[in-house]
C-alpha cells in the first residue's frame, strides 16, 4: 500500500486497523516529488542509523510545517515521520511486555501516541523529538490500560489510588521493617481509613478469575466454586419457627410441655405418658389435636389488628342539647281523640 493512500488514524479511541509497516514504501510519485522541492532522499529505514534518523526527522518536521494539512504532500511527509520513528513505539512498548495484552495491541496503541506527538511537535522550540514523543507514547499506552484492562470499570480516582497504595506499602515496609497498618497507610497517603478501604476494594476488581481456576492453597485440585456459599435449608425452618411462636404461646401449659418433650427432648409417646402420668393413647390424641390446631393457624391469614376508634369531629353544643330537652311533644292524632 502506498504511503499516499495508506490511512493513518488520528482518533483518540479508534486503534489503527493494521500496524504501520517497518519498511519504507516506494519513492513518492513524480507529482509529489515536484511539489516537494528540496525534499531529502528517503533511504531504506531498515538500514538507517539513529543519528541519520534524527537528522532526517528534523528536516521532515521543518518541511511538514510549511505544507497544508490534508494534501497528498502533507500525508506523505507525515506518514514517513511515523515510519521513521516507529522504533520509539517499540522501545516504549517493551516496558509493558508483562501485561496480559498482546505486544501487537500495545504497539498499535503506542503508534496513536506517536501520531499525536508528530502533530503537536514544534520545531521552533528546539527540543529533541525523542524527548517530546516518549512521554506522549507512554501516556497513550497507560490510558489504554486504564480504560480497557480493568475487569470492572471504576472511577479514575480509585484507579490512581490503587497505584498510590501499592507505592506507599512498599515505602512503609522499608521504613518500618514490617507491613504497615491501615492507620499508618492512611496517614502516609493523607486520606481517611474509609477512603483507604474503598481503594483496596477497588483494587480487587482489576482482574477477574474463572470460577474453575485452582485456588491458591494446599489443595491444587480445589476450585473457587467449592468456596462459594449456597442457600441454607435451615432458613425455612427459622421462618416456620417464628410463625409458630405466637400460636404456641396460646396453647395450654400441658400441650406446650408435650410439644417440648416430643420435639425438643425427642421422647417417645410412652415416655411422655409415663412422665405426665397419662396413657400413651391419651398422649397421642393430645399431640394430634395440638398439631392440628397449629397447622390450621399457620394456614389461616392473620386477622388485622383493630385500629383506634375514630374521635368525634366536635363535642355537642350545650345550647342545642338544652333546646332538644325542652321541645314539646307533638299533639295526638285525631283518631285517638275521637276514640276517647
Amino acid at each position: 500500500m502506498s504511503p499516499l493512500t495508506r490511512p493513518v488514524r488520528t482518533h483518540d479511541t479508534d486503534p489503527p486497523a493494521e500496524a504501520p509497516p517497518t519498511a519504507p514504501s516506494a519513492a513518492p510519485p513524480a507529482a509529489v516529488r515536484a511539489a516537494l522541492p528540496g525534499l531529502p532522499e528517503i533511504p531504506d529505514l531498515r538500514t538507517i542509523g539513529a543519528m541519520d534518523a534524527r537528522a532526517l526527522s528534523s528536516s521532515l518536521f521543518k518541511r511538514l510545517r510549511t505544507l497544508e494539512e490534508g494534501t497528498p504532500e502533507y500525508s506523505y511527509v507525515r506518514n514517513t515521520l511515523v515510519e521513521l520513528n516507529l522504533s520509539l513505539v517499540k522501545y516504549a512498548a517493551t516496558r509493558f511486555r508483562n501485561r496480559r495484552e498482546s505486544m501487537e495491541d500495545i504497539v498499535q496503541v503506542g503508534t496513536i501516541g506517536l501520531i499525536k506527538a508528530i502533530d503537536r511537535f514544534d520545531v521552533q522550540r528546539e527540543v529533541e523529538f525523542r524527548s517530546f514523543a516518549l512521554p506522549t507514547i507512554v501516556g497513550e499506552i497507560k490510558r489504554f490500560f486504564r480504560d480497557t484492562s480493568w475487569a470492572v470499570r471504576v472511577p479514575r480516582r480509585l484507579q490512581e489510588l490503587r497505584i498510590d497504595i501499592a507505592k506507599a506499602v512498599d515505602t512503609l515496609e522499608q521504613q518500618l521493617g514490617r507491613a504497615p497498618t491501615a492507620a499508618e497507610l492512611a496517614e502516609g497517603l493523607g486520606i481517611s481509613e474509609d477512603e483507604l478501604e474503598e481503594g483496596r476494594q477497588a483494587a480487587n476488581v482489576y482482574a477477574a478469575r474463572s470460577l474453575d481456576a485452582p485456588v491458591e492453597n494446599d489443595e491444587p485440585s480445589s476450585r473457587a466454586t467449592h468456596q462459594l456459599g449456597e442457600e441454607d435449608p435451615a432458613l425455612d425452618v427459622v421462618e416456620c419457627l417464628e410463625s409458630l411462636k405466637p400460636l404456641i404461646a396460646t396453647l395450654p401449659e400441658r400441650e406446650r410441655l408435650i410439644l417440648s418433650l416430643r420435639f425438643c427432648d425427642e421422647l417417645t409417646q410412652s415416655e411422655i405418658g409415663a412422665r405426665l402420668g397419662i396413657s400413651q393413647m391419651h398422649v397421642s390424641r393430645l399431640l394430634a389435636r395440638t398439631l392440628d390446631v397449629l397447622r390450621t393457624g399457620l394456614l389461616e391469614d392473620p386477622e388485622p389488628e383493630p385500629g383506634p376508634e375514630p374521635e368525634p369531629d366536635s363535642a355537642p353544643d350545650p345550647d342545642e342539647t338544652t333546646e332538644a330537652a325542652v321541645t314539646p311533644a307533638p299533639p295526638a292524632p285525631a283518631t285517638q281523640s275521637a276514640a276517647r
